[in-house]
């Protein structure tokens, strides 16, 4: 299976670069092909660094030499929607990052590239919470309850981070609330408290939500704090789980997962503190899940179809809206 990669910036150098080269070294088959980026220099350096065939500058011409069996998108979310649109048109299986557009009117055209003529080609977006193995974990200790989801607290904060649209990445907490319920929004009301202190367009962001099962959410983004954390708590009956998500090698790695009941402690999972932070970020199991799929047949999840709701509710964040209906 041949891979291409577009997009060679900060992001892909730090987390899928090192899971696409990880890939390789574990599954002989993949031949990483070729990367590209508008930055030729750049290209080049991340060819050299995590073994690609070739690098190029011009994706489409990549495209055109490599006939990848697979393409993996890591460019901004501004150039998302038409580079993704064009790659799904060509029929290449594709992994995209998130935010997977930046309006559900993007999302719906990504599909529709990807749906057009009853085809259906295959894709994933990058929603790698999904995949980190304490998030994972959690979401099948829940499923393994008899008894219901009542309530999640999802908190995420970071430090001196100056974005005046924090929505990008306050996406991902949507959208493992969503995954870890199991369920989508029924209802959001949103809150803000700016910080012009820190920055033009800075701010706390608070989200309160039902979901269609009829579990609550509290979810919380601090975009400048003291500290860079992701952590959940889950509530169902006389059961509570408390999540670490180990985000950019942060306090919480290597990630932990405990979970109560009745006041005691039922069990701990710890996260494996030789892995390196793609791995217990859920980068590298996003591989695994993806070129698996497209390798046996299978349709990868989540899709954009699944992904619609999570750029909805970030939509209106991006709008400071006070609150989203489904």
């Amino acid at each position: 299976m041949k891979l291409c990669s577009i997009g060679c910036g900060e992001h892909a150098a730090s987390s899928h670069g090192p899971a696409q080269a990880l890939y390789a070294a574990r599954h002989p088959g993949i031949e990483l092909a070729g990367c590209c980026d508008l930055d030729p220099a750049r290209a080049e350096a991340h060819r050299a660094r995590f073994g690609f065939g070739r690098s190029y500058s011009d994706p489409w011409a990549m495209l055109e030499a490599e006939r990848p069996d697979a393409v993996v998108l890591v460019v901004s979310e501004q150039a998302a929607c038409a580079v993704a649109s064009r790659v799904l048109e060509l029929g290449y299986p594709l992994l995209l990052e998130k935010p997977p557009g930046r309006t559900p009117q993007e999302v719906d055209r990504m599909t529709g590239a990807a749906e057009d003529g009853g085809r259906r080609v295959p894709h994933q977006v990058a929603f790698n919470r999904r995949f980190a193995p304490t998030v994972r974990a959690a979401r099948d200790a829940v499923a393994a309850l008899d008894t219901p989801l009542q309530h999640v607290h999802y908190e995420m904060t970071r430090v001196d981070r100056r974005d005046p649209d924090f929505s990008t990445t306050a996406i991902h907490g949507i959208d493992a609330v969503r995954f870890l319920v199991g369920s989508d929004y029924a209802f959001a009301r949103f809150s803000y408290r700016e910080r012009p202190e820190v920055g033009p367009g800075v701010a706390d962001i608070y989200m309160d939500a039902v979901l269609a099962n009829g579990a609550t959410a509290h979810l919380a983004f601090c975009p400048a704090a003291g500290v860079v954390v992701e952590r959940a708590t889950l509530h169902a009956g006389g059961h509570t789980l408390f999540v670490q998500v180990p985000m950019w090698g942060g306090i919480d790695s290597p990630g932990h997962l405990e979970h109560f009941e009745g006041g005691r402690l039922r069990a701990r999972v710890t996260g494996d503190a030789a892995a390196e932070p793609f791995v217990l970020g859920g980068f590298y199991a996003e591989y695994e899940a993806f070129l698996g799929d497209v390798a046996a047949g299978r349709t990868p999840s989540p899709g954009l179809r699944e992904s619609r709701q999570s750029v909805a509710v970030a939509e209106r964040i991006r709008h400071r809206e006070s609150e989203y209906h489904a």
